[in-house]
């Protein structure tokens, strides 16, 4: 079986990470289309001995890149293209249609009930987020939350597969000697608390509160990794409150495995997830985890994630459950049972499962889950 991966962008953020584990135990062939911004996701990929094809796309509504994508598609003989991301959805389902492949599927990310992808949620978005999941045979949900958002969208259940994401929980094992190397790196002393997170740095993902959080906390270093629109903002809020030099921007990183190391507390204060992926990767490197939105744990038993605490998302409650762990000395534990739960195995057999049951059916009967107005 041959697959075609279709995505945005493969800059360094949660759907492109998980891609990069997806296509790195597949155990089919596969390839990836990117169509704009291949980043540092794209070399990682590369590095796999995947094929990576940079389509050149040039911003959101450049349609040229229908082209390359048509014969991209016409002279690929894929079984199955399966697209990640919203401009990627619309595009490839839409090529992968009108070429005829056999199976088309669709993973949602990152949908949220007023965001997509960190923007809002308008009437055209959602008109045209509908228009393209019709053009698919079936669309993958990461978390039963995403799934309902998706019913409540005019989705039809029988066309949502749900099927979690996955690490590998190897990656991101603790590492003494990585910590202190990326301490180092990044001129933190051993001796300063590091409070973490990771994301892309937009409003939703609510990194103000960490900095307010911080800003009450001495001797203490608030690290962020990621990029975004709103670094600026946050730089000059940072500034505002007097603790630009204990925040340390590390951008775009392909080591996030070394950043988790390098902190003490994960802190993830986001009021809207649609898995939570980077706190289940915080919990694969033992680290406390204090969160406001996270379906991935949502959908456990709290036994599942013992060191992980939900809070609202506002500077004080972040504050003082840091303050509290500082105090406990921050202890680092045997990465939990979620982290074994969310395997990257797990994922990669339930895609491809998926795969060969669409695929099956719709050359044999072109019956599974028709697209809206298709007749079986």
């Amino acid at each position: 079986m041959k697959v075609l991966h279709v995505i945005t962008g493969l800059e360094a953020g949660g759907a492109e990470r998980q891609l990069r584990d997806l296509v790195a135990n597949h155990h089919v062939t596969a390839e990836v289309a990117a169509l704009t911004k291949p980043g540092l996701i794209s070399q990682a990929i590369q590095a796999e001995g995947v094929t990576v094809h940079h389509l050149g796309m040039t911003g959101n509504r450049d349609l040229r890149v229908l082209g390359p994508l048509w014969r991209l598609v016409q002279r690929g003989g894929y079984d199955v293209v399966h697209t990640h991301l919203f401009r990627a959805g619309l595009y490839g389902r839409l090529v992968a249609r009108l070429s005829g492949v056999a199976a088309i599927v669709a993973s949602e990310h990152s949908i949220g009930e007023r965001h997509l992808e960190g923007r809002p949620i308008t009437a055209p978005v959602r008109a045209l987020a509908r228009a393209g999941e019709r053009l698919g045979h079936v669309t993958v949900a990461v978390s039963s939350a995403a799934a309902q958002r998706l019913v409540r969208w005019g989705v039809p259940e029988q066309r949502i597969e749900v099927i979690a994401n996955g690490i590998d929980p190897r990656a991101f094992r603790f590492d003494p000697a990585v910590r202190e190397t990326t301490r180092s790196r990044l001129t933190i002393p051993p001796h300063i608390t590091v409070v973490g997170g990771v994301g892309r740095l937009e409003p939703g993902k609510r990194f103000d509160v960490l900095i307010e959080a911080v800003a009450g906390l001495p001797d203490t270093v608030l690290l962020l990794v990621g990029d975004g629109p709103e670094r600026a903002n946050l730089v000059a809020h940072a500034r505002r409150l007097g603790i630009a030099n204990r925040m340390v921007l590390a951008g775009q990183s392909s080591q996030v495995p070394a950043l988790l190391s390098a902190m003490d507390v994960f802190a993830a204060p986001s009021q809207e997830e649609t898995f939570g992926l980077a706190i289940v990767e915080a919990l694969a490197c033992g680290l406390p985890v204090l969160y406001s939105a996270c379906p991935a744990l949502d959908e456990l038993p709290a036994s599942a994630s013992p060191n992980a605490r939900r809070l609202p998302s506002a500077a004080e409650p972040f504050r003082q459950a840091v303050e509290e762990l500082i105090a406990a000395g921050a202890p680092r534990q045997l990465p939990p049972q979620a982290v074994d739960h969310y395997g990257i195995g797990h994922h990669v057999n339930r895609i491809e499962a998926l795969y060969l049951r669409v695929h099956e059916q719709r050359s044999r009967s072109k019956t599974i889950a028709p697209a809206w107005g298709e007749q079986p």
